[in-house]
């Protein structure tokens, strides 16, 4: 019964749709009438500016990390449990119950868990993550480059069977909920942040 309850918990935490409060509340905007209409980071990022994207960054870490330590903080379970409670925040993030069972790509919320589980895997996965966003200016991109190498990382310099696992599984998915993203960059429209050598170089190139 108390997976269950822990389940359904983690589950609410991670539907709360962050982006969708911090426009609505803070910058009547409806982020998913805006940009791409994802309400994710990064469409926050380009449509509401950095301050805006940042906080809903942190906040859709938070929502994994609160609902991954249900076990731990209040029931002292083996650490194990972390991330399977934390893979219904995910579900919560990406199908959320408050904005008619849509949502975002759970890229930070994924984050989040690991920072649960293992923080110094976490920050290895954040500074990858920055890297990558930094070369392309491409937060898809950089994510589905950065999910497969932190799994090789769990696998190989870890060997955590179930770190493993579930990052191989998340990979999978982050692969699956980048569907148009992975159409856009095949067409060359896939949109860049405003950081990084890659809005850089297309900066330049829009000059000449």
């Amino acid at each position: 019964m108390k997976i269950i309850i822990m389940l359904i918990i983690a589950y609410l935490i991670g539907a709360i749709p962050s982006g969708v409060i911090i426009g609505k509340f803070f910058f009547h905007t409806d982020i998913r009438q805006a940009g791409s209409g994802n309400i994710g980071t990064t469409n926050t990022y380009r449509v509401l500016g950095p301050t805006a994207g940042t906080i809903v960054m942190v906040m859709d870490i938070l929502k994994g990390t609160i609902a991954a330590l249900q076990p731990t903080l209040l029931f002292h379970m083996n650490n194990r449990y972390t991330l399977l409670i934390g893979l219904a925040a995910i579900l919560g993030h990406t199908f959320s119950i408050y904005i008619g069972f849509k949502g975002g790509k759970a890229v930070a919320t994924s984050a989040g868990i690991l920072l649960a589980y293992n923080w110094e895997f976490f920050l290895i996965a954040s500074a990858i993550m920055l890297l990558l966003v930094y070369t392309t200016s491409m937060v898809s991109v950089a994510s589905m480059t950065a999910f497969p190498i932190v799994t090789l990382i769990a696998i190989f310099y870890y060997q955590d069977w179930l770190l493993s696992l579930v990052a191989f599984a998340l990979t999978l998915f982050i692969f699956y909920r980048h569907r148009s993203n992975i159409a856009r960059i095949k067409n060359g429209t896939e949109s860049l942040v405003h950081f990084g050598l890659g809005w850089r170089r297309q900066q330049r190139a829009n000059r000449k």
